[in-house]
């Protein structure tokens, strides 16, 4: 698809690739084309299309509101704000500009929501909060700040940055409202075409009017709502455009040096607009796709990792922290355990069994022994319902999943993630990558002590390969839509699990 957009237009110019789960309920019944549940992976709100003023905003909103909250509070606690506090100050705005990314517009829902933003906000001030400890802890800058403004501010910064984020979306709803809207026809009377009108209708701070298609092809057949909007041929653009002063051409049509398509690019020339070649990228199983370059050179991430940059650090530091925190409490459990395994049963405490970690790498995965033997073979058999290799103390154990917790080591070694897909033997991974498509995809994430698949009632033996599949695509579906906040609802579901009868767990 290619993208032709006038310089010399100074209105907002906002992202037009917004995810393909927003906004399903308005156009449901009308749409007669679906694609694909897939999308490109871009950072919240990030286009090149956005003038200076909407970029600004995004990229910088946080890290003011940060240090603005610590002024007012050193202000309230009548402390002079140019002595102790300029350093601490001067490390929050480099550290939120990392951990708080860019300002999520939410521009694919028509409402706030209140909720989910909150616990984002708080989850990632939190960070920023862990951050700036351990570094006073090194540099010893906590005794330069007096306590009181600091709790202050560690209070009141998460509302201020919520109240600030709702701000910023009214004023730019009303900047977009009140700057003019802009006016797009696109070439291709197809599937992407009509995706990306209903999207464009949909996003609140675009302002962009689809006036009609174009499209040489006449006599495929098309439903009635697209028939109603095609304007002419594509012998037609040049001379429409310029009659009716349209701001915006879109042209999904493939990219290939089709004559009608380079024709239509030299009758353009003659304009001031800038052109981009957009991809279809609906026609492929994307997994985490985004836009890249090497040295210059685009290129398109087909199938990725989500943990990719910034992401990947704050994924490994959640993983120390929380596997930390879990770990110092539950250390007597574990050895209460240890001494439950080694009198309940001949053999050792821990069972080591090889599994498949991060790209396919094999790892050594530690629990506490459960069953009377120990199979890290070729051929691994599952365990069943009222098997009797499992011990009267193992049964309990794997009940209650209580013999995963030595896995919490293994998130520190950094073999595993807290959450993730399951780790299976590799016995288990050469016999299903053959048969369950897009089976070795999960390996693009660390393995996990808990998954979206296991809180989803997908726990224990998986004795078809029907049941194999329908944990890989709830494995693949947290891949493709991963964020702390998951992995926090994640962990707090897995709790409600464990406290809670499973049939699937023996």
């Amino acid at each position: 698809m290619v993208l032709v957009s006038r310089k010399n237009q100074s209105s907002s110019r906002v992202d037009t690739s917004s995810s393909p789960n927003g906004g399903k309920q308005r156009h449901q019944e009308t749409r007669p084309f679906l694609l694909p549940n897939v999308g490109i992976h871009l950072q919240q709100g990030t286009s090149a299309l956005d003038n200076v003023t909407v970029a600004l905003i995004k990229w910088l909103l946080f890290p003011v509101v940060t240090v603005a909250s610590l002024a007012g509070c050193a202000l309230y606690y009548k402390q002079n704000f140019w002595d102790g506090f300029l350093l601490l100050a001067i490390v929050s705005f480099l550290l939120s500009s990392h951990i708080f990314d860019e300002l999520n517009l939410y521009r694919r829902q028509l409402k706030f929501p209140l909720v989910q933003a909150f616990f984002g906000i708080v989850l990632k001030w939190g960070m920023l909060v862990a951050c700036l400890w351990g570094l006073a802890a090194v540099t010893n800058m906590s005794n330069q700040v007096p306590r009181k403004p600091l709790l202050a501010w560690f209070a009141v910064t998460p509302v201020a940055l919520l109240a600030s984020q709702m701000l910023a979306r009214r004023m730019l709803q009303i900047m977009v409202a009140q700057g003019g809207r802009r006016s797009a026809v696109i070439v291709g009377a197809n599937p992407l075409g009509y995706e990306l009108s209903t999207r464009i209708d949909r996003d609140a701070y675009l302002g962009i009017n689809v006036l009609g298609f174009f499209d040489d092809r006449a006599h495929v057949r098309l439903p009635s709502i697209m028939k109603q909007m095609v304007l002419g041929q594509m012998d037609d653009v040049h001379q429409y455009v310029g009659k009716h002063n349209v701001d915006l051409v879109y042209i999904s049509l493939p990219m290939v040096p089709q004559p009608r398509v380079l024709k239509l690019l030299d009758s353009l020339r003659d304009s001031t607009a800038s052109v981009y070649f957009v991809p279809d990228m609906f026609t492929f199983d994307l997994i985490n796709a985004r836009f890249d370059h090497v040295n210059g050179v685009p290129v398109v991430s087909i199938r990725d990792t989500p943990y990719f940059g910034v992401r990947g650090l704050l994924k490994r530091l959640s993983d120390i922290v929380l596997s930390s925190l879990i770990l110092l409490p539950i250390l007597p459990v574990m050895a209460v355990i240890a001494v439950g395994v080694k009198l309940s049963s001949q053999g050792p405490v821990l069972f080591t069994q090889r599994r498949y970690g991060l790209d396919g790498e094999e790892i050594k995965v530690y629990k506490f022994r459960s069953m009377t033997v120990s199979e890290d073979g070729d051929r691994v058999v599952q365990a069943k319902r009222n098997d009797q290799r499992v011990t009267p103390f193992g049964k309990f154990l794997r009940k209650t999943s209580l013999d995963e917790l030595p896995q919490f080591i293994n998130v520190l070694q950094g073999c595993m993630s807290v959450v993730g897909p399951r780790p299976h033997a590799v016995a288990h991974n050469e016999m299903y990558r053959k048969i369950i498509k897009g089976y070795m995809i999960r390996h693009k994430v660390k393995p996990g002590i808990t998954g979206w698949a296991q809180v989803n009632g997908l726990r224990g033996e998986t004795d078809t390969p029907e049941k194999m599949a329908e944990r890989i695509e709830y494995d693949l579906e947290y891949i493709r839509n991963w964020s702390l906040m998951l992995d926090l609802w994640i962990i707090l579901k897995t709790v409600k699990v464990i406290f809670v009868s499973d049939k699937n767990a023996f």
